[in-house]
C-alpha cells in the first residue's frame, strides 16, 4: 500500500525525468567546428571515419561543400586527397574564406607549416542540384 507521501515521491521523480527528458530533447548537438594547427602539423578534417576525423560532416555518403575559413593571422593550406592521391591545394590566407567541393571517398586535411599558430573554421554544406 502506497502512503501519500511515497506517492508525492513517485510523482515528483516522475516529473524530474520528464523534464530532464524534455530538456535533452531541446538541446542541439554541435561538433566542434574551430581549429588550431600548430607548426609543421596535418591535420585530417574529413574522410577516414569515426574516430579519425577531427570534424562531423553531416553529409557524409555524399558529394557535399567544405567551407573553410582562416580566422587566424597565419595562411595555411587545404589539401583534399582520395586513396592517397592529392586531388587539390588550396591556400587558405587570413581572413580568407574557401569552399572546397569535396565527392564521396575524398579526404581533407589541413596543413600548416610555419612557426606561429594558425586557426581555421570549417562547416559543410550540402550541394543543391536545381
Amino acid at each position: 500500500m502506497i502512503i501519500p507521501s511515497e506517492l508525492q515521491y513517485t510523482l515528483m521523480k516522475n516529473i524530474f525525468l520528464i523534464f530532464v527528458l524534455i530538456l535533452s530533447s531541446q538541446i542541439e548537438l554541435k561538433a566542434q567546428t574551430v581549429f588550431e594547427l600548430n607548426s609543421n602539423q596535418s591535420m585530417l578534417m574529413f574522410g577516414k571515419g569515426p574516430g579519425q576525423d577531427a570534424t562531423i560532416n553531416p553529409f557524409e555518403g555524399e558529394d557535399c561543400y567544405a567551407v573553410i575559413k582562416n580566422i587566424g593571422n597565419e595562411s595555411f593550406s587545404a589539401r583534399v586527397q582520395q586513396k592517397g592521391k592529392i586531388i587539390e591545394i588550396l591556400p587558405v590566407y587570413p581572413n580568407q574564406t574557401k569552399k572546397v567541393k569535396l565527392l564521396v571517398g575524398d579526404e581533407l586535411y589541413l596543413d600548416y607549416e610555419n612557426q606561429n599558430k594558425a586557426k581555421a573554421s570549417i562547416e559543410y554544406e550540402k550541394i543543391s542540384h536545381k
